[in-house]
């Protein structure tokens, strides 16, 4: 009974400042929130939604403009770029979000152990990722690309490599910043492992800042992987990808300019949706940063 009444007050706690947190979030995070649901439900319900087969061709309706038949018009192939549009959702959003994810975990690891050992470890670890953020991220992932073959795997690799040192500087920085507190002192005190310290009180200290950096990385991963399909190292033709669609409208520009045109204005929009969110949870982690500005 003692021990129902602490827990209770706790999680009371957490609503209380969750509910906070929401509060905080703008009008703008909330229609970024609201636009990236709304592509993930598509690119879910694609097969629902979708009016025509993605991939089937159809050389009499050859680069048809928008209709009743066809909404956003045809391709090259007669291919409906509505259905493509929703199907390449799926591509843009997966692709995006396990490069993300993976990129998180191992970034993290590696600052999280670069800024708790400190010394000759945190110097080693760190100018390895200065190694590689001394290349442009997107020259990176055409070479890995170039490299290893294009492939869903492959990209997701390419892409989480290039993004893995941003989120161990954020990871390092949030972990000098907690471990001369007094609650990792105490921790040293009652002799809790390393590790348990790092992972189990740290961590949770600094996961704000990191989901933070993962929403704004999300948009640049989306973008990596819509010029790599545009130079032709994204994934293999028939497969509709936005950056795919992009590269083929651009043979028709000039006599279908609606080819390239909606590809575009979808790429926009997710990249656009990730920036608002990433923006509003920044300010909503630590409102002294838009007072800053």
């Amino acid at each position: 009974m003692t021990n129902a009444v602490p827990a209770a007050a706790d999680k009371a706690a957490s609503l209380n400042a969750f509910r906070a947190f929401l509060g905080r979030l703008n009008l703008s995070t909330w229609f970024g929130i609201v636009l990236v649901a709304a592509l993930i439900l598509c690119a879910i319900f694609a097969p629902l939604l979708a009016t025509h087969d993605p991939n089937a061709q159809n050389i009499l309706l050859y680069l048809s403009p928008p209709s009743a038949e066809n909404i956003l018009g045809t391709d090259q192939f007669g291919r409906d770029i509505y259905s493509r549009l929703l199907f390449g959702a799926r591509y843009s959003l997966t692709i995006g979000f396990l490069a993300i994810v993976v990129a998180l975990i191992i970034g993290s690891v590696i600052g999280m152990v670069a800024g708790y050992a400190g010394g000759r470890i945190d110097i080693i670890l760190m100018q390895i990722m200065d190694v590689v953020l001394a290349f442009p991220s997107l020259i990176l992932g055409l070479a890995l690309v170039a490299l290893m073959g294009a492939t869903l795997t492959n990209i997701v690799i390419a892409i989480a490599f290039t993004a893995i040192p941003a989120f161990a500087r954020i990871a390092r920085a949030g972990v000098i910043t907690q471990r001369n507190r007094e609650y990792v002192q105490a921790c040293h005190a009652m002799g809790f492992s390393n590790s348990r310290t790092l992972f189990r009180h740290i961590l949770p200290a600094i996961l704000p800042e990191i989901m933070v950096m993962a929403s704004l990385w999300m948009a640049t991963a989306v973008r990596t992987e819509a010029s790599l399909a545009f130079i032709g190292l994204g994934l293999a033709p028939p497969t509709p990808t936005w950056g795919g669609m992009v590269r083929e409208g651009f043979d028709n520009i000039l006599s279908s300019f609606h080819l390239a045109l909606f590809p575009s204005i979808a790429i926009l929009i997710l990249v656009l949706a990730l920036n608002l969110i990433g923006d509003g949870l920044r300010d909503a982690i630590d409102p002294r940063l838009k007072d800053a500005s």
